[in-house]
């Protein structure tokens, strides 16, 4: 290829890779909970992960993620498991009601966002489906002979899914059980209330127990807590004023209004951008940052990097107050 052939060359991000799965296996896995075990379409394997990856199913008209529950080594075959949410916008309500045994899903990933790191212990705390995680990484932990406990709350045990078997294969020293309406809630005084030596604690759950989880970790080494949310920050992608967009590939200059996204406007300008969950949840969308201050709206990236600003998730972060132009690697 000639330089000049080479300069011509449109340097779209890719596009992620799917593909066609069904569902072999369905149960309930508690009160509310689908259990779904899905395998390729074509008798092939999915993509190695690790523990705390998600995938995405693109169900009609949206793309939804859940956590992998089964163990990484079993490429056959995957497990997710999902809530019945009340205020569903689609997704849990089709997977519920649409993703029988025999049924076609399009799967894309699986990614991780929320990776174990090493450790010598491990503190897991799960609140209600945020269990789904925790259970490869428990494996993960077990397997090289690392400490760990679980703290699993949830309403009822009825409503928590997998906890009878978790209790039945580790024991109450180390699955700490907290049904609210019959022991009363996490005790997070005695979990986090004292930092502990040469242990990362995982959490994952409903926005106000991981509010409450940073607050308590507070006092514990940088780096030391790591979480994963269902949401992005309030009003993420909301307005903030219009600010430029400067594509560094290119040298194209964009708007990027108040009420739109940077995704937005670099989707109308023609350039591609890997993306799916649209809500700064998913870490598909992530951007390499070259110059400018970025206001981080995203529920995935630490503290640590939202300081760095190295990247920023397009759909919901935008440009810091005093900023009038983010130059980004597309």
């Amino acid at each position: 290829m000639t330089a000049q052939a080479e300069a011509d060359v449109e340097h779209p991000v890719p596009v992620s890779a799917t593909l066609d799965a069904l569902v072999v296996d369905r149960r309930e896995a508690a009160d509310g909970v689908a259990h779904l075990t899905l395998r390729p379409a074509d008798g092939g394997q999915f993509p190695a992960w690790e523990a705390g990856a998600h995938i995405d199913l693109h169900l009609p008209g949206h793309t939804r993620q859940y956590s992998i529950c089964s163990s990484p080594a079993n490429r056959g075959s995957l497990e997710i498991a999902v809530l019945r949410e009340p205020g569903s916008r689609g997704g849990s309500a089709y997977v519920h009601g649409e993703l029988t045994v025999g049924t076609c899903v399009v799967v894309g990933g699986p990614r991780n966002n929320f990776s174990l790191a090493p450790s010598r212990k491990y503190l897991f705390i799960a609140g209600g489906i945020g269990i789904t995680p925790m259970l490869a990484m428990i494996e993960a932990a077990e397997e090289a002979g690392k400490e760990w406990r679980l703290a699993y709350g949830g309403r009822s045990l009825a409503t928590m899914a997998f906890a009878h078997e978790l209790l039945e294969a580790y024991g109450p020293e180390r699955v700490l059980l907290f049904p609210s309406e019959e022991s009363g809630r996490l005790d997070l005084e005695a979990l986090l209330g004292v930092p502990r030596a040469l242990t990362l604690v995982y959490a994952c759950g409903p926005q106000r127990l991981l509010d409450a989880i940073e607050d308590y970790c507070l006092g514990w080494p940088a780096g030391a807590l790591h979480l994963e949310r269902f949401a992005a920050a309030p009003g993420a992608g909301g307005s903030a004023g219009p600010f430029e967009v400067e594509l560094a590939r290119t040298g194209e200059v964009l708007e990027v209004a108040a009420d739109r996204t940077v995704l937005d406007a670099v989707e109308e300008a023609g350039v591609r951008v890997l993306s799916s969950c649209r809500q700064g949840v998913c870490g598909t969308c992530e951007i390499p940052v070259l110059a400018g201050e970025v206001d981080h709206r995203d529920a995935i990236l630490s503290a640590e990097d939202k300081a760095r600003s190295a990247t920023m998730m397009v759909c919901v972060s935008r440009a810091a107050a005093g900023c009038s132009r983010l130059t980004l690697d597309l």
